[in-house]
């Protein structure tokens, strides 16, 4: 039993030692220097963006009064969500004859591509921040040492900064169209029934879009943090030292001329 159990628990331990090991080599000072903590403020608005976004649902409805007698009164209540695509989401209108009870209907549009694209975003945003984290606190040697570090994290900066500007942007208009879509008075301008007489149509509660409006406020808020973090990055990489480097030394040869020309004056 003894030799069985050592190896065991020497298995269990070895990558609990690691994660250790991980732990205690961060340097979490490094998040009080602008480069460290803009990375967090952009691992965790990243989380908001898609996770407010991914999590949205709704409900729209109205109602239905048939003049006819034998008819009662139906309300149609219409849920949606993410991913937005309202062509597929059925709802049944009813019929006021005697034939028939209902009809199957759609919302109208199709708004899955910003929607998709923007939390596709948030989600490639979460585990490169979170892996340039790690490598910033952890590894800060390498980040120093090899100048590779700095420049592809100085591209994928500058890539996500125009991405975030795009899908904000995009998911905002789809978000416009959205409402005008599953507004309850388009609800029952679609439906048929309520352009004759022979029914009395009225509009339901309008949907609660406070959820995915404040997705593309996160959506913006992360534009401008990768926006604002492009230039701490650059700093690290060797072009900003390069022009450092020409500034110091068309200092000194101007200073040199400058007494050569008194000099000669003289």
């Amino acid at each position: 039993m003894s030799s069985t159990e050592g190896p065991s628990r020497a298995a269990d331990k070895s990558p609990r030692q690691q994660v250790d090991r991980l732990l205690v080599g961060m340097r979490w000072r490094r998040l009080e220097e602008p480069l460290g903590f803009i990375k967090g403020l952009q691992w965790l608005f990243a989380i908001f963006a898609f996770g407010s976004c991914g999590s949205y649902s709704g409900e729209t409805g109205a109602t239905v009064r048939c003049n006819n007698e034998a008819k009662d009164v139906s309300s149609i209540i219409v849920l949606f969500g993410y991913p937005f695509r309202l062509n597929r989401v059925q709802y049944e209108m009813p019929l006021c004859d005697d034939d028939s009870t209902s009809k199957t209907m759609h919302l109208m549009g199709d708004f899955s591509a910003p929607a998709e694209f923007f939390v596709t975003l948030g989600i490639f945003s979460f585990f490169y921040t979170m892996a340039a984290l790690v490598v910033y606190l952890r590894f800060h040697n390498l980040y120093a040492e090899n100048k590779r570090f700095p420049l592809v994290d100085f591209c994928v900066t500058v890539s996500f900064t125009f991405f975030w500007l795009v899908a904000a942007a995009a998911w905002g208009k789809g978000l416009t169209d959205i409402k005008g879509a599953t507004r309850p008075s388009s609800l029952t301008a679609a439906m048929s029934v309520c352009h004759g007489e022979e029914a009395v149509c009225s509009a339901g509660a309008t949907p609660s879009m406070g959820l995915a409006n404040i997705s593309v406020l996160f959506g913006f808020i992360n534009f401008f943090l990768w926006a604002g973090n492009c230039w701490f990055v650059f700093k690290e990489t060797p072009w900003h030292g390069q022009g450092q480097d020409q500034d110091q030394g068309q200092g000194p040869s101007q200073e040199s001329a400058a007494e050569q020309g008194a000099v000669e004056k003289q």
